[in-house]
């Protein structure tokens, strides 16, 4: 298992990132524990224990795919826009079997730097402009969808952590 670059904090703790607004700057920090907590949890696992669904639980690899896809429809819709027809299929494709820790852990690190980047793009001037959410157009706030990604993606690196534990108590 890798070690965290600082053991005695967390990266809200650190005191980087201060050139960026508040909300956005919570948000990068959320992305960047989630990123350090995965790769500490998960990353040494083989790819038949990602792949794995100890007791009917969705597999790592399944939370590991849905951080990466669900972080670009979030800030798709943050940024005003509909989902692509290419964003639904790989949301239908999440649950596949037989990935492989590399192209898992591709598609993380990618999605986090790139979701970063569309992060730091964001006006905090703006927050509270309306956006929508899905099919139905649910309503919310840019402000809303920021937080929503770091609250979401740590949700599900709480869960691939779970499940990654599991795996290795019965090993």
């Amino acid at each position: 298992m890798k070690n965290f670059p600082d053991s005695m904090s967390e990266p809200w703790l650190r005191g980087s990132l201060r050139d960026i607004p508040a909300v956005q700057r919570a948000v990068l920090h959320a992305l960047e524990l989630a990123n350090e907590d995965l790769e500490h949890w998960c990353e040494n696992l083989s790819d038949r224990e990602l792949n794995a669904h100890p007791s009917g639980l969705p597999s790592v690899a399944f939370h590991l795919r849905h951080i990466a896809r669900s972080m670009d429809r979030l800030l798709t819709y943050a940024e005003g826009q509909e989902l692509s027809v290419g964003q639904l299929a790989a949301l239908n494709s999440e649950m596949e079997p037989n990935a492989t820790r590399e192209e898992l852990f591709t598609e993380l690190r990618t999605a986090l730097a790139m979701s970063g980047e569309r992060i730091r793009r964001f006006d905090a001037a703006r927050l509270e402009e309306p956006r929508t959410v899905g099919k139905r157009q649910l309503p919310t706030t840019l402000g809303g969808l920021l937080v929503h990604v770091a609250d979401h993606t740590q949700r599900h690196v709480g869960q691939a952590i779970t499940t990654a534990k599991i795996m290795k108590a019965r090993e």
